[in-house]
């Protein structure tokens, strides 16, 4: 990884909070920036204390590409929103998805940063092999997810119930200690979960949806400065490779260059787009 996201990783850090500053002659404003726990391995409590992950990873390269200084509050999923939405932070970075109804809600996002899909997860040796086993069953999902969306999207069709968590991991043994039969979870955190926990549990792949980009996120206009630097260091980091960078060191250089492809690929649209406008 570069030696300036290195060195900002590097700072002292203390579990569920970090602060990073960023050298400036005057005195500059201190955005409080609001995320989740445990989405490994978007944010997370590594082995030494230190809160790291893609998107931690991702939020220290904007912030020295941009210059501006923040700190980075570890609350969990709910308490995130709602911090952002009383006004006690002025941003949030948890693997939001962007979708229509968080816009509606009062959300507003930044560009995507890394398109995820959400898919059905099973104990290894359950008999449950697609949608139609969970008639009469029960699934987990996370409170207020895309995964959980996910699944209440499927219950009525196929007739199972749901039991909401309010993290993954307690979702997860909830899963293998046969309180509920599946679970419904972004597909690269439960990928990383499964791998990294040693977790007997199985992806069902082919229950994947289409997915939809996490953003940066936002609920006040008076973050609308924040939201801006984050969009311009976002492109950045894109076209000088710290990105894939970042991406590479937690998934791998495959799914880096697909992330990096999809990201240049939208702006190369964006771009057309925009060259299009201009000779209509």
């Amino acid at each position: 990884m570069k030696k300036q996201v290195a060195c900002l990783l590097a700072a002292a850090m203390v579990a569920g909070c970090m602060t990073v500053p960023v050298a400036a002659e005057e005195e500059s404003k201190v955005w409080v920036i609001a995320t989740d726990t445990v989405f490994k391995p978007f944010e997370y409590t590594n082995d030494d204390g230190e809160f790291v992950g893609i998107d931690v990873d991702i939020l220290a390269a904007i912030a020295e590409d941009q210059g501006f200084e923040y700190e980075l509050n570890s609350l969990g999923w709910d308490s995130a929103i709602a911090a952002c939405q009383a006004g006690q932070a002025d941003g949030m970075i948890a693997g939001a998805s962007i979708t229509d109804e968080r816009k509606e809600s009062g959300w507003t996002f930044s560009d995507g940063y890394y398109n995820a899909t959400q898919s059905m997860t099973v104990a290894a040796d359950s008999e449950i092999a697609g949608f139609e086993d969970l008639s009469g069953q029960t699934v987990g999902v996370k409170t207020g997810t895309q995964g959980a969306s996910y699944a209440e999207s499927l219950q009525e069709e196929y007739g199972f119930e749901i039991t909401y968590y309010e993290d993954s991991p307690t979702m997860y043994q909830a899963v293998l200690g046969g309180q509920v039969v599946a679970c419904f979870e972004d597909t690269p955190i439960m990928a990383a979960s499964i791998q990294d926990g040693d977790l007997a549990l199985t992806i069902l792949y082919d229950t994947e949806n289409e997915g939809s980009p996490y953003g940066f996120a936002i609920f006040s206009e008076d973050s609308q400065e924040l939201l801006d630097m984050f969009n311009a260091g976002l492109a950045d980091i894109v076209a000088d490779g710290t990105y894939a960078e970042i991406i590479a060191n937690y998934l791998g250089e495959d799914a880096a260059a697909t992330a990096e492809a999809a990201m240049l690929g939208d702006a190369e649209a964006e771009t057309e787009a925009g060259t299009e406008a201009v000779t209509e």
